[in-house]
């Protein structure tokens, strides 16, 4: 085997992370709330589901409703045949004025029990109006788009005007952290943060699937021994909210050997660094911890085998 560089081994500073549970929650929950009371009849959205705003999820029925509609049918039904009655006293009156055999008086007041009739049925017909937009409002619609939490009522529940229909998540979402409080003084806002894969295991092998996030905001108060921080993530969306992930976050900064990840070589599962001495090269074994490094300059720690000075062999 050639080899064509060296690699001298000098402390690192990295990062010292801490493993802890994030848990993702939406910046805005809004309620579909019934704007009339009655009986749900139809509940058209559970837990989970996606919806747009406008769309409707659940239709609320008041059977009073029905009756005044009736009501107000039968009221404008009997003041349009007044009204018809008006109009012919009106023309009965101006006829016998034109002739000579009426009088002023009675087309004035034919004219005035005319206006009155025309503005009742004007006025009927805006509360029968009132009285089906009342109906339409069992509707009850989506306030904003977003993820259903939660639909506490069920197939004829009775329920009141301004109630809870539904809780919807619009989103944006975000990480939310508890940690110790020993860790106040390190947590900073703007640190990178890591997210593993969904699941409350973190599997081996999958640095390069993880996401990054980075801390948007840390609380100035302590609750019950906790510090509270927000990580802001991109594509978190697809969690369930309330759901609960791991999160690597800086916690402090430590000091570190490590080396390029092709200078390791691994024999019957024990890894090997090749070292330049004054005697010769000679391969050292060394137990090896984490990746550290930013952005695309990556090395491999390790724990033990080699001191600060060691001239690595690079193949």
């Amino acid at each position: 085997m050639s080899f064509a560089a060296e690699f001298l081994v000098q402390p690192l500073t990295v990062p010292e992370m801490k493993a802890v549970f994030g848990r993702v929650e939406s910046r805005i929950v809004v309620p579909g709330r019934a704007r009339i009371g009655g009986v749900v009849q139809d509940v058209r959205v559970g837990e989970g589901d996606q919806v747009s705003k406008g769309d409707v999820i659940a239709l609320i029925v008041d059977d009073k409703l029905a009756l005044q509609l009736r009501a107000a049918d039968a009221r404008l039904e009997a003041l349009n045949s007044q009204l018809a009655n008006a109009r012919l006293e009106l023309e009965r009156a101006e006829q016998l004025r034109a002739s000579g055999t009426g009088t002023q008086t009675r087309v004035d007041q034919a004219r005035t029990q005319f206006e009155v009739a025309t503005n009742q049925a004007a006025a009927a017909v805006a509360e029968k109006a009132v009285v089906e937009q009342s109906a339409k409002e069992g509707e009850v619609l989506a306030p904003a788009t977003g993820r259903v939490l939660t639909v506490p009522v069920t197939l004829g529940s009775v329920i009141m005007a301004g109630e809870d229909i539904a809780r919807i998540a619009p989103g944006p979402y975000y990480l939310r952290l508890s940690l110790p409080e020993r860790h106040a003084a390190e947590i900073v806002e703007g640190a990178e943060v890591v997210i593993g894969e969904r699941g409350l295991v973190q599997r081996a092998g999958e640095l390069e699937t993880v996401r990054s996030g980075r801390i948007s905001k840390v609380y100035p108060e302590i609750d019950e021994g906790r510090v509270i921080a927000d990580v802001e993530i991109e594509g978190i969306g697809d969690y369930f909210v309330n759901e609960r992930t791991l999160v690597s976050i800086p916690v402090g900064k430590r000091s570190a050997l490590a080396v390029p990840p092709e200078a390791v070589r691994t024999v019957h599962g024990v890894d090997y660094v090749r070292v330049a001495t004054a005697e010769g090269e000679m391969d050292v074994a060394v137990i090896l911890g984490e990746i550290v490094g930013d952005g695309d300059v990556k090395h491999v720690e390790v724990l033990s085998g080699l001191r600060v000075g060691d001239r690595v062999v690079l193949p």
